[in-house]
């Protein structure tokens, strides 16, 4: 599996948050969104937005607050969230391809090799794989996106002054580099791109 638009669009809603909460820290503004409101700024469909907020909220990432000045904000600090705590809720385990999948003890499984006789040739280099996109998505903060982000944050006050014009975000590992740790001896380190 690669990163699927559940991934996109919920990294785009973590984003949205964490801008809102560094602009209203210590300033005494809430720092509570509408869903609507980011929906209408990054162009994302409300619906699927309501559905991703439910897993983001389910793994601990993000609170909600009901009534007419409702929304959702982060539920910790944008700077003690990592991409792979995201990504997880969303996408479920991380895995490059479908045959490849993490056993209940932690070791990545290939469905291919039911018969203990039958060993997969290319397990190796898709769990290689896997270690690099997990590396980098642990090691990538979600202040480190808000920091990086060129586009225009939600303003503070309502979401009738919300622009429906957005940049979207770069995809999810777009240009990170493979871990040293996956890679193998002699082996040239390469950008890995999700092909998005």
């Amino acid at each position: 599996m690669m990163f699927s638009t559940k991934a996109e669009y919920g990294v785009r809603v973590m984003v949205a948050l964490a801008r809102r909460a560094a602009l209203t820290e210590g300033d005494g503004l809430d720092p509570v969104v509408p869903l609507a409101e980011i929906a209408e700024h990054d162009g994302l469909p409300l619906a699927y937005l309501e559905h991703l907020v439910a897993r983001l909220r389910k793994a601990g990432l993000i609170d909600s607050r009901r009534g007419a000045r409702g929304g959702y904000m982060l539920a910790r600090p944008a700077q003690e969230i990592t991409m792979a705590e995201v990504v997880e809720a969303l996408e479920g385990s991380i895995a490059p391809i479908e045959c490849i999948s993490l056993g209940a003890n932690g070791e990545v499984v290939c469905s291919r090799e039911s018969d203990p006789a039958h060993v997969c040739p290319t397990k190796l280099l898709w769990t290689r794989v896997r270690g690099s996109i997990v590396s980098t998505l642990a090691q990538t903060s979600l202040a480190e996106l808000v920091a990086g982000a060129a586009a225009p944050a939600l303003p503070a006050s309502s979401a009738s002054s919300v622009s429906s014009a957005s940049r979207p975000l770069p995809a999810l590992a777009a240009n990170a580099t493979v871990a040293n740790a996956a890679k193998a001896p002699g082996a040239k380190t390469e950008p890995m791109t999700t092909g998005a």
